[in-house]
């Protein structure tokens, strides 16, 4: 049986499932979002179309940051201690590294 970031093919090819991590900027306002995802580029737009009560106000939103992973407890924790130094040194650290590399 697949694991829960593996999804089953016809026969026995299995496809990894990616997870992500990422960092919405407001483009308006001085805010950053923290989440993780199955797939980016909906959940973007989800954030943008006002789908998601915590981000809606804050709209437009850029992608400023994302990490890929293999599973969705290994997304989970990267959020949780992205989120523990947000707005922190460690998190302008971290987009800046991002932004330049």
């Amino acid at each position: 049986m697949p694991s829960q970031s593996e999804v089953p093919l016809a026969g026995n090819a299995v496809v990894m499932k990616i997870y992500y991590v990422y960092v919405l900027k407001s483009i308006e306002k001085s805010r950053y979002y923290i989440g993780h995802t199955s797939n980016l580029e909906r959940r973007v737009s989800e954030h943008n179309a006002g789908k998601t009560r915590s981000t809606k106000a804050y709209r437009p939103w850029k992608l400023v940051y994302f990490e890929k992973f293999e599973s969705k407890s290994e997304a989970y924790k990267r959020e949780m201690e992205i989120k523990s130094y947000k707005s922190g040194i460690k998190f302008h650290v971290l987009l800046e590294r991002w932004q330049s590399g």
